[in-house]
């Protein structure tokens, strides 16, 4: 249930399998005599000139720009409103170093051949059998070590072991240079060292190996290290990325401290990386024969049109696996932490108005909250640039976000006159709601006050400077609004007024500011002016085909086809609409939903709209968004998934974010409400979901249901003495459709319900 396993190697670096300590990732191919493993870091951008871009100085403009965009010149609009520069990106994440293990005899047998991910220890597995005995080669990466380690074990090991830059699209301006030497009996010290173009100072990133053979003897020539009799062969990497050049000393002698003990190695990694994993799973009754199955013949299964079980099953432990190795100095990338080739698309980077929060949105539910830190590190690293937007554009308090970022600086400079991504004013809020969700997950006061309270105060600032028009029913004009990537329907210019995201996110960031001052007894007169603020704000429309408008603004109509719904925020993951407390709007977000084509088919587009229909208890359109993923193609032999149907772009969106999906369609869950299979698929007719963490602050420790039963029960606990208000829509009495529960602090509470004969979840 917890790994996944191929019998064949790897045929292309997408299909490799991976390992991550949310630092390092390896990317294993698994060829017996000619292994192949791919070393990656977060932190490796390749300087492009961005790092010194700043934001459009254009403050002064935007009264002019607002008047504009209302008399309907919205290109023109754009044009003024940016510096005309041309669109530039942010600094590409690349790949690192190649780890190359060759058989130094001519390749024999290799019978009995199996490649394995163990996603309990992070630990992959490459075994066969030759003419003289069985053969192992493991490797992983280790959270409290920071080394990725990889050994060889069997009889009478003859091989080579280099180190290269020997990746597809390497650029030639990036120059390579490798090294070998001896470093004591039955030991080597390989390096890597990789130098960027010429810019305002010497930078590049390095890879250093120690090489430890037991039993045989160990020489170099040039930079090869050979390897002759051994029994078992240790090799230990660290890496790195500075301006001036890092040096092969420093690591050399950070890798002598550590011992040369893979299994011990190992055991101190899997205190951390199990405990995490363990926390959470999910079984959907798959017989075990299924479960064995090879990773290519579950992969066959997704074309039947059906959300098979097994093959769910499997990207749910891979996806919560996959993110748990990805972050840690930083949130995953576009690619996770995981790169095969140079050239990655859209520079590989953290993109902000969708796929970032989309990777995360699992986190914290499925029990590994320690996984949002990389997330407030990569924020709080970047709040003076957010700052300085807001400055620069709107000559505001405040704080401005941009629409992706490389890491190193949240300055926002993607833009042009086609993509005035500068005029989009959600992204604060956006992206700080996985931080408040965090607080709302785990009650972590500490953070709250300490941390994110001060940024969910300068959101609130940045709109209190920024709203500052009005209509003639007094209501407040956004403008200029934008909604990510995609403009009104016919209009030429994507400028707009009052974008639904642009409304809800202005909403949010100005409540939800005022309600954490009132909770931490801060701030009270600002609270109450954000609360009047909020009140001012148009409500949301209903176009004339019954469904949510993308624009609040009337004569601005929404686009029919296109990869983003994020005039959904409301639904997902706000709960700002919801079919309970305001259904009519469900109503019209659904309607909204099902109009929207897929434009390209795009991961993050399908997982957003799956996201929203399990908001809205529409577990079909729940389920045929899942296998919009599932059943076209978009899943490599890793598990790790593609950006487009057919395997189009190496892709983390769909790997890490399905576990949120599946969380998402068995239990929804508010402060003060928990809710029980939601969007139940069909081909789940029975199964359990375990320590699942709640918005109402209350772990569901275990939800089983058995659908030929007509049973589904709950196992909730919390930390304090707490009520709350347990909803099951298709229960067969209807006091148990929502019924109180009353949890006295760390106390088991289990409660059945019995489901109505021919209901949607029976």
């Amino acid at each position: 249930m917890h790994g996944i396993h191929d019998i064949e190697p790897a045929g292309r670096w997408e299909d490799a399998f991976l390992s991550g300590n949310g630092e390092y990732g390896i990317m294993v191919y698994g060829h017996p005599h000619r292994e192949r493993i791919v070393h990656d870091h977060h932190r490796y951008v390749l300087p492009n000139g961005s790092r010194e871009m700043r934001p459009p100085a254009v403050a002064e403009r935007l009264e002019h720009v607002r008047d504009l965009i209302l008399a309907g010149e919205r290109e023109q609009a754009q044009r003024e409103f940016s510096d005309g520069r041309p669109l530039a990106w942010t600094q590409a994440f690349h790949p690192g170093h190649v780890l190359h293990v060759d058989s130094a005899v001519p390749a024999g047998r290799a019978d009995h051949y199996r490649r394995a991910t163990d996603f309990t220890t992070g630990e992959v597995r490459v075994t066969w059998s030759d003419e003289d005995g069985d053969r192992v080669r493991r490797a992983f990466v280790s959270r409290p070590d920071a080394v990725a380690v990889v050994e060889i074990a069997g009889p009478r090991l003859d091989l080579t072991v280099r180190l290269s830059g020997e990746v597809p699209g390497h650029p030639p301006e990036v120059t390579v240079t490798t090294s070998a030497r001896v470093t004591g009996s039955g030991e080597a010290s390989l390096a890597v060292l990789g130098t960027y173009p010429a810019g305002p100072g010497a930078a590049g990133y390095l890879g250093v190996t120690r090489l430890v053979a037991t039993g045989g003897q160990v020489t170099v020539d040039g930079d090869v290290a050979a390897v002759h009799g051994a029994s078992r062969v240790v090799l230990l990497t660290r890496m790195d990325r500075s301006a001036p050049l890092p040096r092969a000393g420093a690591l050399e002698e950070i890798l002598a401290e550590l011992p040369a003990d893979y299994d011990r190695l190992l055991a101190r990694h899997v205190a951390v990386h199990g405990e995490l994993y363990a926390r959470a799973g999910l079984d959907l009754g798959v017989p075990e024969n299924d479960r064995r199955l090879p990773v290519g013949e579950l992969l066959a299964r997704a074309a039947a049109g059906r959300l098979d079980p097994a093959l769910v099953e499997a990207m749910f432990h891979s996806g919560r696996y996959l993110l748990l190795s990805s972050c840690g100095v930083l949130p995953p990338r576009l690619t996770g932490l995981w790169l095969g080739a140079w050239g990655a698309a859209w520079s590989g980077d953290h993109t902000t108005d969708a796929n970032l929060n989309l990777q995360m949105a699992g986190a914290v539910s499925t029990g590994m909250p320690e996984l949002i830190a990389g997330y407030a590190a990569l924020i709080a690293g970047q709040i003076g640039d957010w700052r300085a937007n807001a400055r620069a554009i709107y000559g505001a308090r405040g704080v401005l976000a941009p629409s992706r970022t490389d890491g190193e600086h949240g300055l926002l400079f993607h833009l042009d006159d086609e993509w005035p991504w500068q005029m989009w004013l959600a992204g604060a809020d956006w992206l700080l709601f996985p931080l408040h969700e965090y607080w709302q997950l785990t009650g972590d006061d500490a953070f709250l006050a300490g941390t994110l309270a001060p940024w969910l105060i300068e959101a609130a600032v940045f709109f209190e400077d920024v709203l500052t028009r009005a209509d003639d029913d007094g209501h407040i004009v956004i403008v200029p609004s934008y909604s990510p990537e995609v403009g009104p329907r016919g209009a030429r210019g994507v400028a707009g007024v009052n974008a639904t995201m642009d409304v809800a996110a202005a909403r949010h960031a100005l409540i939800t500011a005022a309600d954490v001052c009132s909770y931490l007894g801060i701030e009270q007169a600002a609270a109450g002016r954000w609360r009047a603020l909020a009140v001012r704000l148009p409500p949301y429309r209903v176009d004339d085909h019954g469904a949510l408008a993308e624009w609040v603004w009337p004569g601005l109509e929404t686009a029919d086809d296109h990869r983003h719904v994020s005039h959904l925020y409301p639904v997902w993951p706000l709960h700002d609409i919801t079919p309970d407390d305001t259904p009519d709007l469900a109503a019209a977000a659904r309607t909204a939903l099902l109009r929207r084509g897929d434009e390209n088919l795009s991961a993050h587009g399908s997982l957003h709209r799956a996201l929203c229909a399990a908001r809205l208890k529409d577990g079909d359109a729940a389920r045929a968004n899942l296998l919009k993923i599932l059943g076209r193609n978009m899943v490599f032999r890793s598990l790790m998934t593609s950006h487009n149907p057919d395997l189009e772009i190496y892709n983390a969106d769909a790997a890490h974010c399905l576990p949120a999906v599946v969380v998402e369609m068995l239990v929804d869950s508010r402060p003060g409400i928990v809710e029980l299979l939601p969007a139940l698929p069909p081909e789940w007719r029975s199964g359990s979901l375990r320590g699942i963490t709640t918005r109402a602050r209350v772990t569901l420790e275990e939800l089983r249901w058995d659908l030929r039963a007509g049973t589904v029960s709950a196992v909730l606990t919390s930390a304090q003495e707490r009520s709350i208000t347990l909803v099951c829509r298709d229960a067969r009495e209807g006091a148990d459709r929502r019924k109180r529960v009353d949890l006295p602090p760390h106390t088991p509470v289990t409660v059945t319900v019995r489901l109505t004969p021919g209901s949607p979840s029976n």
